[in-house]
């Protein structure tokens, strides 16, 4: 039994092949194109390979990582066939995704000792931030756990009711203090009832505007500071959502982010909608942050828990 069948159900397993089909079609189908009737990996067959890992969105920097080390090994080895090229290639993308991996169980279950666990999520407009916090907190709420969502992003239209939507679909805990309101004493006052009335899991979604970095630092900090003042190790991760789709500009988002506030984990949307699914490998090598959930579909148990090895084995098969 493979890694990925022993801990991914068949119906997951599904979903995780279909999310990934049009990166592996693309990827693949120009792979394809650029061995045909080579025998060996040379030169003009590693050029090709870098043109198409950057056309999937791998990234400038950690495509030439890629070509460097199996360079080193073609050199190695002397002769390397192009059979051989889809598991050297494989192998090197799963060595990069381990070095930055995290503790974390294969489900949902939650690996700390805090109550409550304390989740921060940023993430601009648009990248399906509400969504999958809705369907975290369904995953965590199927293990029994009492989980509380707080509406800190009070200036976009709609975002306050659409977690609320969310929070009445799972049967959570809700806070909100409306619209236009200060995201930092919503924060504040979540936390306040989360620890008077005994939740488990709170997960507070922060404004999704991409506005100067200046601002947009001052704004998480604030929220940051409020959260740490009810409970001083918290939040005990900060989540950065990121929708695959807009393939280099997640990475633009991402570095923005980082800077403005101490991201811990990533979460890559609507995996199933793109060709470039490969901004998954360039964004935790380049930024060194480890990816924690992504999403493959529409359907609530369509956020999966990232497993690099199921990943890349998906990824790759024929």
């Amino acid at each position: 039994m493979s890694f990925f069948k022993k801990f991914f159900s068949k119906e997951k397993e599904q979903d995780l092949d279909q999310g990934l089909e049009k990166t592996k079609s693309s990827l693949f189908g120009k792979l394809s194109r650029a061995i045909a009737g080579k025998s060996k990996v040379d030169d003009e067959v590693l050029d090709e390979l870098e043109q198409i890992l950057i056309s999937s969105d791998v990234g400038l920097d950690t495509t030439v990582k890629i070509i460097d080390r199996i360079t080193e090994r073609v050199a190695k080895d002397k002769f390397v066939s192009t059979e051989e090229l889809d598991f050297i290639l494989r192998d090197e993308i799963v060595q990069l995704l381990s070095e930055n991996e995290i503790e974390q169980s294969e489900d949902f279950t939650l690996n700390t000792t805090h109550k409550p666990y304390v989740l921060m999520v940023v993430g601009v407009n648009g990248v399906g931030k509400t969504t999958t916090i809705g369907k975290l907190a369904h995953q965590f709420n199927k293990q029994g756990k009492k989980v509380l969502l707080g509406a800190a992003d009070t200036f976009r239209a709609a975002a306050v009711d659409q977690l609320k939507i969310w929070s009445e679909r799972v049967g959570c805990g809700f806070y909100s203090k409306g619209m236009n309101t200060d995201p930092a004493a919503v924060a504040f006052e979540t936390m306040k009832k989360g620890i008077e009335e005994n939740y488990d899991v709170i997960i507070i979604d922060t404004a999704g505007r991409l506005h100067t970095k200046i601002n947009l630092m001052n704004e998480l900090s604030k929220i940051k500071k409020s959260v740490t003042k009810n409970m001083d190790t918290a939040p005990h991760d900060v989540l950065l959502v990121l929708d695959a789709t807009t393939g280099q500009n997640a990475i633009e988002q991402a570095t923005k982010f980082t800077e403005a506030t101490e991201v811990s984990c990533l979460a890559l949307t609507k995996l199933d909608g793109t060709a470039k699914g490969g901004v998954a490998i360039g964004i935790t090598d380049q930024f060194k942050i480890p990816i924690k959930y992504i999403g493959v579909g529409e359907g609530i148990e369509q956020l999966q828990v990232f497993n690099k090895k199921a990943f890349v084995e998906s990824l790759f098969k024929k």
